[in-house]
């Protein structure tokens, strides 16, 4: 791992300003504070100079150096966005996002010192809404932030990730999925998903009675391609089944299309 090359790269100013798309001056009244990151980093050298690169493209950032007190700054601070390192002194980043997933809304990315499949699937399973392998390249790192704030309740506009023609509201039986207000009802039961759970849930619902295999699915939810490896959307899968009360031995809900990917059943949501 080269460290001090990564460190040089969020001290070199970037080539182009980067900004949030323009905003309708209608709803500008949503966006009148900057978004607030909290980075959750023990690598102080690090956390400085990610914090003050993410200060130059508009973001209000807060640094916090340790696990066994970062679940409380969350929980008090409420940031719209949460970047949690693993590797941290007093309480590892997996037992952070165990505790706080139920309480806070905002977006979780992670970020792991190792690319190996199993840090990658206990984050996503714990509740994290994304990840990236350290070291990581400044440029990526904003790019995917403002990929999941795009996403995000409150940030998106209504209907913006839907595609073109499709109601921002789709039924199932008992089943209610709402892309304007990004809620999840099973019959009277309200869903509690990640925002990462409710982009991959509302996409699956959209082609419902067809097959997204996992190329199609990372391709329209991060915008790269499936390498063989990445287990990111088994995970989610596993974790939306189990939300919406699909038997994990025998989905009827979610089906596993051996081979081909997954299927979003019309029916079986009585």
């Amino acid at each position: 791992m080269n460290n001090e090359r990564i460190l040089r790269q969020f001290t070199e100013p970037p080539r182009h300003r980067v900004y949030f798309p323009a905003i309708n001056p209608l709803q500008q009244h949503h966006y009148s504070m900057p978004t607030r990151i909290l980075l959750i980093e023990d690598d102080e050298r690090l956390a400085n100079l990610t914090a003050e690169y993410l200060r130059k493209n508009d973001f209000e950032v807060a640094i916090e150096v340790r696990g066994d007190t970062a679940e409380a700054r969350i929980l008090k601070e409420d940031p719209e966005l949460v970047i949690l390192d693993v590797m941290l002194p007093g309480k590892d980043g997996f037992e952070v996002c165990r505790s706080v997933r139920a309480q806070y809304k905002g977006v979780i990315l992670m970020l792991t010192a190792r690319d190996e499949d199993l840090d990658q699937i206990l984050g996503l399973e714990l509740g994290a809404d994304d990840y990236l392998a350290k070291p990581v390249q400044p440029r990526l790192l904003l790019a995917r932030i403002k990929a999941l704030l795009r996403r995000a309740p409150g940030t998106a506009s209504t209907g913006e990730n839907a595609a073109p023609g499709e109601s921002d509201e789709l039924a199932f039986g008992h089943f209610r999925i709402s892309q304007a207000t990004r809620s999840t009802h099973l019959g009277e039961e309200s869903i509690d998903l990640t925002t990462a759970e409710f982009d991959l849930l509302w996409l699956l619902a959209c082609h419902a009675g067809n097959i997204l295999s996992r190329d199609d699915l990372l391709q329209q939810l991060r915008g790269i391609g499936f390498d063989g490896l990445d287990r990111s959307i088994d995970a989610r899968i596993s974790r939306l089944r189990r939300k919406l009360g699909d038997d994990p031995e025998n989905p009827t809900r979610i089906k596993t299309v051996r081979g081909k990917g997954y299927l979003f059943s019309k029916h079986d949501w009585q």
